[in-house]
């Protein structure tokens, strides 16, 4: 494993650091993953108090075999939540139970999307109890997570001494929200940066162009698309670790091994040129830019929005017959002709997505009248296997 130097505390991070927004397993299995994870060095683990059972599922893995000591876990605040200061404690003590830990080693403000936002916190007092808490050694580093435009980032990179932030990275995004120039303002100013999203929520891996899934597979040295996204990333000195959501064992394994593998400023300028060409080739495809977080559920009207928006993107990338399979396959009660314009989902999307227009083009593509046929077919056929 290839580790940086946190320049704030001095300490070793590994390069790949295990993200848990998307666990979607059992117990047992995760536990397995995580175990070989550390076994193999990996020692950052990040996880938030949205993540739907993470910090729980974390806390019962970590309390075996001793591997709470070997690993640095960072989670996060939801600010959005916060009303007034009793709520950093509430919020904070109820993380410290579910990850059953007397301490975290980072902790961050978690979508903290502006300048305007961190002085709110700023006049509810979260400096001081930042301070406290550290002083109790129940925090270690302190930062933010950041969703949002790039003036906007610098703004807050200034406003406070932070420790460390995370942003969106990877080789599609490099001008997209912090993108490059905030990875290089942070460093400048010696704030480590964890990157999140490095495959784009798995975009960069599953749902690439086919043109693109070519280009890497015709690319000297064997790798795959996953390996190619996550080497481009490595290779930024900037980078403290880089987050993956690693849902499989072949997952794991993978990218400990290119974790282990590359070391930063390796790539060449073939390499490169190879990244600019799948770039401009994914760009020109894509309908709308929606990594899957799901920020932006639940819909009050039960709109599936993060499977409605992949499947617009699925008729360029699969096809509009298959995609509309798999959208009456998915969506059935959840599907976007159910959107009523409301627009609470909109000021949620880190990704800044026209949601409420974008569900009106998917209703257009994809709830055609081939689209009724096929959910008449599919719920007959739903009710005969009942009976």
């Amino acid at each position: 494993m290839q580790y940086r130097i946190d320049p704030k505390t001095g300490k070793p991070v590994s390069l790949l650091g295990f993200g848990g927004m998307r666990f979607h397993k059992s117990q047992t299995e995760m536990e397995r993953q995580i175990r070989y994870a550390v076994d193999q060095g990996v020692n950052f683990f990040d996880t938030a108090y949205i993540y739907s059972g993470s910090e729980a599922a974390l806390g019962k893995a970590f309390e075996k075999d001793g591997l709470r000591a070997r690993v640095n876990l960072c989670t996060k605040l939801p600010h959005y939540l916060v009303k007034k200061r009793e709520d950093l404690d509430r919020y904070f003590n109820t993380q410290l139970e579910r990850l059953k830990t007397d301490h975290v080693e980072y902790y961050m403000i978690h979508m903290l999307p502006s300048l305007q936002s961190w002085k709110w916190l700023c006049d509810l007092g979260i400096v001081e109890w930042v301070e406290e808490k550290q002083a109790e050694g129940k925090m270690g580093q302190f930062g933010f997570s950041f969703h949002g435009t790039a003036p906007a980032f610098l703004e807050l990179i200034d406003a406070y001494d932070w420790d460390f932030c995370m942003i969106q990275y990877n080789y599609y995004d490099i001008n997209y929200q912090a993108g490059r120039q905030g990875l290089r303002y942070a460093a400048e100013r010696g704030i480590p940066v964890v990157v999140m999203e490095p495959l784009r929520g798995g975009m960069l891996v599953n749902k690439l162009p086919k043109d693109v899934s070519a280009l890497w597979a015709s690319a000297p040295g064997g790798r795959s698309a996953a390996e190619w996204a996550l080497r481009w990333v490595f290779d930024h000195p900037e980078v403290l670790t880089t987050l993956s959501g690693m849902g499989t064992m072949e997952m794991v394994e993978e990218n400990v091994r290119v974790a282990a593998s590359h070391e930063p400023g390796t790539l060449t300028r073939e390499e490169f040129a190879l990244f600019d060409q799948a770039r401009e080739r994914i760009r020109a495809t894509l309908k709308v830019d929606c990594t899957a977080c799901g920020y932006c559920m639940p819909c009050p009207r039960g709109v599936d929005i993060p499977t409605c928006l992949s499947s617009l993107n699925d008729t360029i990338l699969i096809g509009r017959w298959r995609s509309q399979t798999f959208y009456v396959a998915t969506t059935e009660g959840h599907n976007a002709s159910r959107c009523n314009r409301c627009g609470l989902c909109e000021p949620l999307c880190p990704q800044g997505v026209p949601i409420r227009e974008t569900l009106g083009q998917v209703v257009r593509f994809l709830e055609r009248p081939p689209y009724k046929v096929m959910r008449w077919v599919a719920r007959r056929r739903l009710r005969t296997e009942k009976e």
